[in-house]
């Protein structure tokens, strides 16, 4: 059985974190969204209501499990038997960032593997801050997050 885990912080999760999802899914037996937590990260959203907002995201995926991960993320997916990280790429300076974290995490573990998932190019540009700041000046958010936490998103970041 062939596992992967796709971490990130999903303050909230996008329909280009869903794009990843998917495709992850029809590529492994198991999938792990994993919330990271980042302490020193400042969140709009609980890790509680992220994880209600990626388990009512990824319903209709039987083969993606929602989880919490704190520490290393490559220890983390160690820990929980998979083999790939999967990390999706949306540009240059994506890419750069990305291929240091996974150099690092091949030295810290060396049997968990990185994957890189290019970006759909029509949500290459979107970012769970991209869409805060959209929704906190009263855009219009519909197309950039999944329809199942469209009104909780809306109410929470619409600045009154």
């Amino acid at each position: 059985m062939t596992k992967a885990m796709y971490p990130g912080s999903f303050d909230p999760i996008t329909l280009g974190h869903m794009d990843l999802i998917k495709r992850s899914s029809l590529l492994f037996d198991e999938v792990y969204v994993a919330l990271q937590v980042n302490p020193s990260k400042k969140s709009a959203f609980s890790v509680m209501e992220r994880i209600d907002m990626i388990r009512k995201s990824t319903a209709g995926l039987k083969n993606v499990k929602v989880v919490v991960a704190e520490g290393l993320t490559v220890q983390y997916a160690k820990q929980i038997g998979c083999k790939v990280i999967i990390r999706g790429v949306r540009s240059n300076s994506d890419y750069e960032y990305e291929m240091a974290q996974a150099s690092t995490n091949k030295l810290i573990e060396n049997e968990v593997e990185t994957l890189f998932m290019v970006a759909d190019p029509a949500l290459s540009l979107l970012s769970s801050s991209m869409v805060k700041e959209v929704a906190a000046f009263r855009g219009t958010i519909d197309s950039y997050i999944p329809e199942e936490i469209r009104g909780f998103v809306k109410n929470r970041l619409d600045r009154k």
